[in-house]
């Protein structure tokens, strides 16, 4: 049978089960064992359990759980109502103030949990209401809040980039560094369309009343909430930074800064502890089912010789490096809003990175724009994560549709960013260089 023929029953396999609503883990390692087993017969699968074997013994896995525990904890300790009650005293006098405070929230939670659902579901709950009872047009605020959630797997630490380094073997510290300036470009971006629009239409996003901007007196009271979060995120990053932790052993550092948070907002309880504790198990086996899975489809992709077909596929783009660069993320942007991120890591990466390192890019650049890539997938229908996070958490009068429709100018914005950084990889790789 013609390789030809096999890539396109392989993947034909994949689509076919996945649109069936089959748990992705199975359907990746389902169809790769038997296409292993009819390619290479029994012996095949002492080649997948030997990679699994080896992946199981990686140190920079220890990371995920701690950081997916980390996150659990800081959902529950209050620290977000805090948060909110301060951006509202220091912002809320401004048109679109209320929007900017939440983006800046999200860029905080961004910084301590890694993950994308924590944000969301925080500022859906507490600011969501704050502004719809203020006057904000629904759209422009669960725009803020669907793409302010989302930088969590782009502003280190992030679960995703490290996947990413697994998968590719980059460094994780590198990773994190090179998305630290990416996500502020973002956020600035994000700021600037939210003030202009504010600006053009005052209706949108209205300034508080007087009454309620508060004294300068309750202003600096408040300023004490961003103290802890600033703390955790100064044992994460600066231990990483400072050269005291690798960036696996720094996910511990941010446990112990949650629980010490969770005591200080006295939420230090069993019940907490337990349920953080069995959601964090359900998360990582998750991810570990699904990581099982990748290696049984990158043996099956592998003993086929399909990567020499894709790569000549590639070849064949118009526009030399950079089309083969572009045509890349247009996949990935398609396959983000109907796949898991972390499959799409798993099924792209093995077929992408050979092509990327032979074209002459630096893989932790192309890991920042697939990671973008990534976020915009958490925010675009029909099956982004953020989109289902707040809608579970809305007033009743909001719909689905209203949320579908809000997220348009900011996946835009966020396509400008990558362009923005494809034109200057210098914002991505600066940091990394001056780190590393």
């Amino acid at each position: 049978m013609s390789i030809e023929l096999l890539t396109l029953l392989f993947f034909g396999s994949l689509l076919f089960f996945l649109l069936l609503g089959l748990p992705l883990a199975f359907v990746l390692g389902g169809v790769s064992v038997v296409f292993l087993y009819f390619t290479w017969g029994f012996d095949s699968f002492f080649m997948v359990a030997s990679q699994i074997w080896g992946t199981m013994g990686s140190f920079t896995l220890v990371a995920i759980p701690l950081f997916v525990f980390m996150a659990m904890v800081l959902e529950r300790t209050g620290v977000a109502k805090d948060l909110y009650r301060m951006m509202h005293l220091w912002f809320g006098g401004i048109r679109g103030g209320l929007a900017l405070g939440t983006l800046a929230i999200c860029a905080v939670f961004a910084a301590m949990v890694g993950i994308s659902g924590a944000a969301v579901v925080a500022m859906g709950t507490i600011a969501l209401p704050s502004m719809l009872e203020r006057g904000y047009d629904r759209k422009m605020a669960l725009g803020v809040i669907n793409t302010g959630g989302g930088w969590g797997i782009l502003i280190p630490p992030s679960i995703l980039m490290i996947l990413y380094a697994l998968i590719t073997g980059v460094s994780v510290g590198q990773m994190f560094a090179a998305g630290i300036m990416p996500g502020v470009l973002l956020m600035v971006l994000t700021a600037i369309y939210v003030l202009v629009r504010a600006h053009l239409q005052p209706h949108l996003a209205p300034a508080l009343p007087k009454e309620e901007r508060g004294t300068w007196g309750e202003k600096f009271r408040a300023l004490r909430a961003v103290l802890l979060p600033i703390g955790v995120v100064v044992m994460v990053l600066g231990s990483i930074i400072g050269g005291i932790t690798t960036p696996t052993e720094a996910a511990a550092m941010g446990v112990l800064g949650a629980l010490i948070s969770a005591a200080v907002y006295r939420q230090f309880k069993w019940s907490i502890m337990q349920e953080a504790a069995i959601r964090t198990f359900k998360l990582t086996g998750m991810i570990m089912w699904i990581l099982f899975a990748a290696h049984a489809f990158s043996a099956a992709y592998q003993s086929m010789g399909a990567q020499d077909l894709i790569e000549s596929l590639m070849q064949g783009i118009p526009g030399g490096a950079w089309g083969i660069i572009i045509a890349m993320m247009v996949i990935v942007f398609f396959l983000a809003m109907v796949l898991d991120p972390v499959g799409i890591m798993l099924i792209t990466l093995p077929v992408f990175m050979p092509i990327v390192k032979s074209l002459g890019f630096d893989p932790v650049w192309f890991g920042i724009l697939f990671v973008i890539n990534m976020e915009i997938g958490y925010m675009t229908p029909p099956f982004g994560f953020n989109l289902f996070y707040l809608k579970g958490v809305v007033p009743p009068g909001i719909t689905m549709k209203d949320i579908y429709t809000s997220v348009i100018p900011f996946v835009l914005i966020e396509i400008v960013a990558i362009g923005i950084i494809m034109a200057f990889p210098e914002i991505a790789t600066w940091l990394p260089g001056v780190f590393f």
